[in-house]
């Protein structure tokens, strides 16, 4: 019987990331296979909306590397379990079972913009170590595994590469009064969703905005959403310095229920981060059926294929040419509507669950035959 150990931290109340549905992704399609699962979670960890049968431990936090690195592993070896897996970089150096990392981005080290050598020497020697000791590590995409490969100093065949999944959700789904009120909608709008971290690049994109013509801009509002207060005042004063602040719309985070309706609804979703080590949102919107313009970097151009236009991130110049283009035609943006549905077809939850699923059998069966 597969005992499959999960760190669950991830999963709190309130809070939506990519993170937390890849792990209830895997926890739904381990116990449909009869797998004996425990998330392992601290007082934060929200246990509600789990799948049936999934046990959970809940251990007190205090210093994150005790609980990482005694408070879970004499855990894991309490509940017998065959197989951990850890949705973050780091895992148990030393476990009574194998431990495979998911590895999404290593962004934070060597941050763009932000020197902190003492921090990315003391980082990079963490996640070697973590990674020496993973029995596999999965990555979201071919660009996040050359860095995993890179940087970490691994061997590509420990790495394998299993796309995030686009959530069940993310289906066209019409985009209500109650919707447009709550979210100021007044015109059709370009949408971005995400937080506003120097790496988004949305001052950039504000200035791609800007350089539109005149009746573009009168005609399409500009919605930026996310829920990011700490960057939110640089994006206004950009604005502002733009004389464009009447058509940006700063909405806040979206409601989890409402994020459908809000790709739908959309003319253009657009994602201009200098990197990624997936670019979620764009294939949410596309699964959607919006319209979507992408920065040619990272893994972003992987996971959008043929199906989105394509622009330099770092040109603001490139980035008005892909909105006119998009925002001028219907007919680019129906062909767009199409494709993105179509290459959405490919990241289906299930297909990502079997994959990891096939990953985990596969550590313990290697274990059991050493």
């Amino acid at each position: 019987m597969m005992h499959l150990g999960i760190d669950g931290r991830e999963l709190v109340a309130g809070v939506r990331t990519g993170i937390g549905r890849y792990l209830q992704e895997v926890l739904l399609a381990a116990t449909a296979r009869g797998w004996v699962c425990t998330l392992y979670g601290d007082q934060c960890t929200d246990v509600e909306g789990l799948p049936p049968h999934v046990r959970t431990r809940v251990m007190p936090q205090g210093w994150t590397q005790w609980w990482d690195q005694v408070s879970l592993p004499r855990q894991l070896v309490r509940d017998r379990v065959s197989v951990f897996l850890s949705p973050y970089y780091k895992g148990p150096v030393i476990a009574g079972c194998p431990v495979v990392l998911t590895i999404h981005d290593l962004f934070f080290i060597g941050y763009p913009g932000r020197p902190r050598p003492f921090y990315d020497v003391m980082m990079t020697g963490l996640g070697k170590l973590y990674a020496s000791r993973a029995a596999r590590i999965i990555a979201d995409s071919d660009s996040s595994k050359r860095a995993v490969v890179e940087r970490l100093a691994v061997a590509p065949s420990k790495v394998t590469v299993i796309p995030v999944a686009v959530g069940r959700e993310f289906i066209p789904q019409p985009l209500t009064p109650r919707i447009r009120e709550t979210y100021r909608l007044r015109d059709p709008y370009v949408l971005y969703v995400g937080n506003f971290k120097p790496h988004k690049n949305l001052p950039r994109l504000l200035q791609g905005y800007a350089a539109l013509p005149a009746a573009l801009r009168a005609r399409y509002q500009m919605v930026l959403a996310g829920g990011d207060g700490e960057n939110r005042p640089a994006v206004e004063r950009t604005a502002r310095q733009l004389n464009i602040t009447d058509r940006i719309v700063l909405p806040g985070l979206i409601d989890d229920r409402d994020l459908p309706a809000l790709y739908s609804g959309c003319s253009l979703f657009v994602l201009p981060s200098l990197c990624e080590g997936f670019g979620l949102p764009a294939l949410e919107a596309m699964a959607c059926g919006a319209p979507v313009a992408v920065a040619d970097r990272t893994a972003i151009p992987e996971v959008v294929g043929g199906a989105g236009l394509l622009f330099d991130p770092e040109e603001s110049a490139s980035i008005t040419a892909a909105l006119s283009h998009a925002l001028s035609s219907e007919g680019v943006r129906n062909r767009l509507r199409r494709e993105g549905q179509e290459r959405a077809q490919a990241f289906g939850p299930a297909r990502t669950s079997e994959l990891v699923l096939a990953l985990l059998e596969e550590v313990c069966a290697l274990r059991v035959a050493a």
